[in-house]
């Protein structure tokens, strides 16, 4: 994922089997309205960044990137789905073209600001999966959401839907390395480094627990 701001979501859709460089060509204006609703999102969590630094009540954001699919990604993907190559289509099965990631210092800055951004009137919630409360097999630990968000163009307004990742500094370096392994390994990783990757993954919420008592103890 890339730094902050983002750069491209969608027209009239194009028939499956049509000319495929011209159905390339509609994902330009598709993809650019994911970039604005990216936009949206980061200046929200910006706002809330210099609001809360200002109240003196603590940033609970160490830093966010973000990422939008290219169009070659986003065809591979729709390909590796089974997705038709039609806007609405893709629009509709693939919601993680544009996406945000926040990574706080402690696990209950997550969900603190999980709730900060979900309750905003203007942001409606597909879906939330909580995997830091329910980790997945392998340790993964993060909190995600799929919001969307109104884009008010010159003629038309679009609701872009965004995919949220928020997860602590230590979910966020073992996710990392993770992708590392599994890319090196071409996804068939030896059983050996699958179980390193497990007892990290409990390491490192030991840590996320450990460093939270501290702050509690610090600061109450």
């Amino acid at each position: 994922m890339t730094t902050t701001s983002a750069p491209p979501y969608e027209e009239s859709g194009e028939e499956s089997g049509a000319d495929p460089s011209a159905f390339e060509r509609s994902l330009g204006p598709f993809l650019l309205n994911y970039k604005f609703g990216l936009d949206e999102i980061l200046t929200k969590i910006n706002i809330l960044r210099e609001e809360l630094v200002f109240r003196g009540t603590g940033n609970p954001i160490e830093h966010v990137s973000s990422r939008l699919k290219s169009v070659e990604s986003l065809l591979a993907k729709a390909e590796r789905i089974g997705c038709p190559l039609d806007l609405d289509a893709i629009g509709e099965q693939i919601t993680d073209i544009a996406g945000v990631r926040i990574v706080c210092s402690f696990i209950a800055d997550a969900y603190q600001v999980l709730d900060m951004l979900t309750t905003q009137p203007d942001v409606t919630v597909r879906t939330i999966k909580d995997y830091v409360a329910h980790p997945k097999p392998n340790g993964y630990r993060s909190l995600h959401a799929i919001v969307e968000i109104p884009v008010f163009l010159s003629d038309t307004a679009r609701t872009v839907p965004i995919e949220l990742q928020i997860r602590t500094a230590a979910m966020d370096f073992w996710a990392s390395v993770e992708h590392k392994i599994y890319y090196k390994y071409a996804k068939d990783v030896p059983a050996d480094l699958v179980d390193e990757l497990s007892a990290a993954a409990r390491v490192a919420h030991e840590l996320d627990t450990r460093m939270a008592e501290l702050h509690r103890i610090v600061h109450g």
